[in-house]
């Protein structure tokens, strides 16, 4: 027989095995508990996506933005928009570019050449043929450094283009026939005076290499005839007349359309269209895919509809990393399984 009296419940307030009492019931941590405490967010295992980015991630970064902004940049100048400085006086006073005057900086437009073939009134910049001589001279790069220096500044536009871009205004497309002048000395094509309110101190009246007269041309397919709006300083179309393509471009050489004025920003405007060639009473004109204000803005949206995935794709990838932990935070708490003897509902005693 025991010497120990019968077993006694254990006070509820004498502290049992960790985390019990003396009944087994298991009792919270107290705050003060250093043990039990709960874990502050962001410190444990699952917390560590939270953290702050090292100082060194952006440095990694760079390289990859920079590509994605150099291959971003490649893509919008050969297919979208690009910018000019052309520094010839032959579209004054439409586009300063004279000796002593603010340069004009031009974005031209690539977007409404996807669709169709320059229109009389736009004002194109394009490749010369071979037979045109140069209206500007540009030293050439004396190494790959300058070169690429070079490229960059005619990319965004604050350098001198190539010898053979030129910017004019086409005048008559293919099939018309073109020619000065009428009794009032307008150019006429097909036998109608052109409406020409951007002529800059036009040609002298008179034929030569310097008048304003000049025979019949007939455009042929796939080209244009251009003129300059400062007549008296053009070496346009009239002035090779005499060469295999009777003074016309080819519409393939044509890189785009003069949309706006961007510098200086006192002159900052949109560059018009007019219709040079009036149509007739009753006469619909003809229908352009995109025209106007919509070939101005598209190259913006398409530029913007390119940069939204990338964004996405950023956003996403930061909150998947500093975003909080689908899984709650440990606490501290633990289950732990009573004995069998002390689990509510069973009686335990000596027989």
């Amino acid at each position: 027989m025991s010497t120990h009296g019968p077993s006694e419940p254990a006070d509820a307030s004498t502290p049992g095995p960790s985390g019990t009492n003396g009944s087994g019931t298991p009792v919270p941590p107290s705050a003060g508990d250093g043990a039990g405490a709960a874990e502050p967010a962001g410190t444990g295992r699952r917390g560590r996506r939270g953290k702050a980015p090292k100082k060194g991630s952006l440095l990694r970064e760079l390289p990859v933005l920079l590509v994605i902004a150099f291959v971003l940049a490649l893509l919008v100048k050969t297919f979208l928009i690009q910018a000019f400085f052309i520094p010839s006086g032959s579209m004054e006073q439409t586009l300063h570019g004279c000796t002593g005057c603010t340069g004009d900086r031009v974005l031209v437009n690539k977007v409404p050449y996807w669709f169709g073939e320059p229109e009389p009134g736009d004002i194109v910049v394009f490749r010369g043929p071979d037979t045109w001589s140069p209206e500007i001279t540009v030293a050439e790069p004396s190494n790959w450094v300058s070169g690429a220096l070079l490229s960059l500044g005619r990319a965004i536009g604050v350098a001198p283009p190539s010898e053979d871009d030129y910017v004019k205004r086409v005048i008559a497309t293919a099939g018309q026939t073109v020619q000065c002048c009428d009794a009032e000395g307008r150019v006429t094509v097909d036998g109608k005076p052109l409406t020409e309110p951007y002529i800059y101190q036009d040609s002298p009246l008179g034929g030569g290499a310097n008048g304003r007269e000049f025979a019949p041309v007939t455009v042929p397919a796939g080209r244009l005839w251009v003129m300059g709006d400062h007549r008296s300083a053009s070496a346009d179309s009239r002035s090779h007349v005499s060469d295999q393509y009777s003074g016309t471009i080819a519409v393939d050489d044509v890189i785009g359309k003069g949309a706006l004025i961007v510098w200086p920003l006192d002159r900052f405007t949109v560059l018009d269209s007019p219709d040079i060639q009036q149509q007739a009473e009753g006469q619909a004109a003809p229908e352009a895919w995109v025209h106007g204000d919509a070939a101005v803005a598209a190259p913006y949206a398409l530029g913007l509809a390119g940069a939204l995935p990338f964004s996405a794709v950023r956003r996403r990838r930061g909150a998947r990393l500093t975003g909080p932990s689908r899984r709650p935070p440990r606490t501290g708490w633990r289950r732990i399984r009573r004995p069998a003897q002390t689990r509510p509902g069973r009686e335990t005693g000596a027989d």
